[in-house]
């Protein structure tokens, strides 16, 4: 069964990650100048919660607040959903779809060892669906014929 652990395999274990006293309008410019929708908020290695874009939208525009001046801290989701490099992507994507979430940091004895998306879950699934089919069409259409046929 498909894990976690494929994928970091093929996208490689680089998280970018923001601190909690740092401001909301440093988390956005993080956002953009990456090109990422969210960001793993840490204490050293240790994951506290996550940023969003939603976040940033709900907690800081729509409440009219300052960027420049609210933490992080302040508007991060916290406890923040979680797996581990074992688990299978199936749980992942049945979490993500609960908790209607697009992350999820990979953890390892507390220490953030990736993350791991709803786009990386879709590529693989995806993946996954083009090998069966190549598989099927050789089976098809390259197996030998049947003697006096």
């Amino acid at each position: 069964m498909n894990n976690v652990q494929q994928i970091l395999d093929r996208k490689g274990l680089e998280v970018t990650t923001i601190g909690l006293r740092a401001s909301a309008l440093q988390a956005a410019h993080l956002m953009n100048d990456m090109r990422i929708g969210s960001l793993v908020v840490v204490d050293g290695d240790r994951v506290i919660g996550i940023v969003t874009e939603r976040d940033i939208l709900r907690r800081i525009v729509a409440a009219e607040r300052d960027p420049a001046v609210t933490r992080v801290e302040s508007i991060m989701t916290a406890p923040v959903a979680c797996c581990r490099p074992d688990t299978h992507l199936e749980e992942c994507r049945a979490v993500m779809t609960s908790q209607r979430i697009r992350h999820l940091p990979v953890v390892v004895d507390g220490h953030l060892a990736g993350i791991v998306t709803i786009g990386d879950l879709t590529a693989h699934e995806i993946q996954e669906h083009q090998q069966t089919i190549e598989y099927l069409h050789e089976y098809l259409y390259s197996a030998p014929t049947p003697m006096g046929t």
